[in-house]
């Protein structure tokens, strides 16, 4: 049995499958890098700089797009630089820091997610009570939990993934070390002390889940029972967006994460990680500027005020 501390490094095969598509491959995720670079940018700055929008919803979008930024920039950059110089090498360090960054990233996203759920639903459900209930001070705390708590699961995945010896060579089957991959290199009675880290992950998970749909279902019943169609569309344009950011975020991570490895295929793990790591990162900036009205009058002033500047 050979421990992971025997390999000075790992192979990430799926940058090795595209060999003869390499300037594709480097312009794919150029294009998508770029797009979640200069939409994130944006509303961060928009959202800096604007006053009107130093408010607890800015406050977490803000917050996001850091993360996503984060996210993609772990990976993507990485991935590039592999396909453009036609190798597949990380170093061990290198491998264990995007373990650790990915889960800390992820984890954090999913609990300001939820955080970013009970903001929305109590702006809908008790707003006489909003201002107290979400000042500022109570936002830094729940922004700090989120982070902290991301903080704390990353550790405990990376400590226990790099502890586990590998059996199976070093060749991760991703453009990235997803811990997945790296779990099927292990010998199969050391997968057992990853259940108990997964145990704990998934009762969080589905903890945080279970409070998601319940808000949501006493979001949608307040907002029915509003009178007037213009009141049922601002609730709606609040929340809506929150909920295809959470839709797809869940939905992809569940298929990397939870699908039965008998239905694992390289092609369909690749597809299926570009869309919940580097999918997400993209199309939040477009999800929340196209539907609302606040943060495009913003980017609007922001982008005529550069424009304004070159003059």
């Amino acid at each position: 049995m050979s421990n992971s501390s025997s390999f000075n490094e790992f192979l990430l095969l799926a940058s090795a499958e595209m060999a003869e598509l390499q300037l594709l491959h480097f312009s794919f995720f150029l294009d998508i890098y770029l797009a979640a670079l200069l939409g994130n940018i944006l509303i961060i700055t928009a959202i800096a700089c604007d006053h009107c929008l130093h408010t607890p919803m800015y406050f977490f979008l803000l917050n996001l797009s850091l993360l996503d930024l984060g996210s993609i920039s772990t990976t993507v950059p990485k991935s590039m630089v592999n396909s453009l110089w036609n190798t597949m090498a990380i170093s061990y360090s290198g491998c264990a820091a995007q373990v650790f960054l990915i889960s800390f990233f992820m984890s954090t996203d999913y609990s300001l997610l939820t955080v970013m759920e009970y903001d929305c639903s109590v702006a809908i459900c008790r707003p006489l009570h909003y201002g107290t209930l979400m000042d500022n001070r109570v936002c830094v705390k729940m922004g700090a939990a989120a982070w902290a708590s991301g903080f704390l699961n990353a550790v405990l995945h990376t400590a226990n993934t790099f502890s586990i010896p590998l059996c199976q060579g070093n060749v991760v089957e991703q453009f990235f070390c997803e811990i997945p991959q790296i779990l099927k290199l292990t010998c199969l009675d050391a997968c057992l002390r990853e259940v108990g880290v997964l145990v704990i992950s998934g009762c969080l998970f589905f903890g945080c889940f279970i409070f998601i749909v319940l808000s949501y279902v006493q979001i949608f019943t307040v907002v029915l029972r509003i009178p007037s169609e213009q009141g049922q569309h601002k609730a709606f344009s609040m929340c809506l967006p929150h909920l295809a950011i959470v839709s797809l975020f869940i939905s992809t991570a569940v298929l990397a994460y939870l699908k039965p490895p008998s239905i694992s295929y390289p092609a369909q793990d690749l597809l299926v990680a570009v869309l919940y790591l580097a999918l997400p990162p993209t199309v939040n900036p477009l999800i929340y500027g196209m539907r609302n009205k606040e943060l495009k009058d913003a980017l609007k002033k922001l982008i005529q005020w550069v424009q304004g500047q070159r003059q």
